[in-house]
């Protein structure tokens, strides 16, 4: 049963550092480091090292991608809105939507963007400590997780046929895409 947990942890870091970085071989080198720094925590510290390794893995991901999430932070400075990009307010996130596919609407997410939606919405990150670990202005983090956020609902409605993604640049919809 231990090895089972253990395992299953592991796994749970690889898959935050390769939706952090996009790059799994990283992302398994960093999961199963952080893991083995922290595997010999006696047991009344584990859940503590547990929380902290999830903290450590983060900030792995973020050093080894510090150039392509640098480039992201100019690219979402100067990123402006152009109509609506969300789904019809009916549209609900099918609920057969596999982690496959979650996945890979996350991982077509530039990377600024994606780190601060994963890191608001997927680790529960409070908005002051997300600037800080992303280096940015809560204003910026709050404009990315904005782009996050859209673009993840407007892939995964796509992706379930409610609309076509045919001429945003992104694959994303426009307004007048919407089935």
């Amino acid at each position: 049963m231990q090895t089972t947990l253990k395992t299953q942890y592991t796994n749970d870091l690889h898959w935050l550092a390769f939706l952090l970085t996009g790059r799994r071989d990283q992302s398994i080198d960093l999961a199963v480091e952080t893991v083995a720094e922290f595997h010999t925590a006696q047991p009344f510290f584990t859940a503590w090292m547990e929380a902290w390794s999830r903290r450590v893995v983060i900030a792995k991901a973020l050093t080894g991608i510090r150039e392509e999430l640098a480039a992201s932070v100019r690219r979402t400075e100067f990123r402006r809105f152009h109509g609506r990009t969300f789904p019809p307010r009916h549209w609900r996130m099918n609920q057969g939507t596999t982690k496959f596919e979650l996945e890979a609407a996350l991982l077509a997410i530039d990377y600024f963007p994606r780190a601060a939606l994963v890191l608001s919405v997927f680790e529960r990150v409070p908005a002051p400590d997300c600037a800080v670990i992303l280096d940015a202005t809560p204003a910026l983090v709050k404009k990315a997780l904005t782009i996050g956020l859209m673009e993840l609902t407007g892939i995964l409605a796509g992706a379930q046929g409610r609309i076509s993604k045919s001429t945003h640049p992104w694959g994303l919809p426009t307004e007048t895409q919407y089935a």
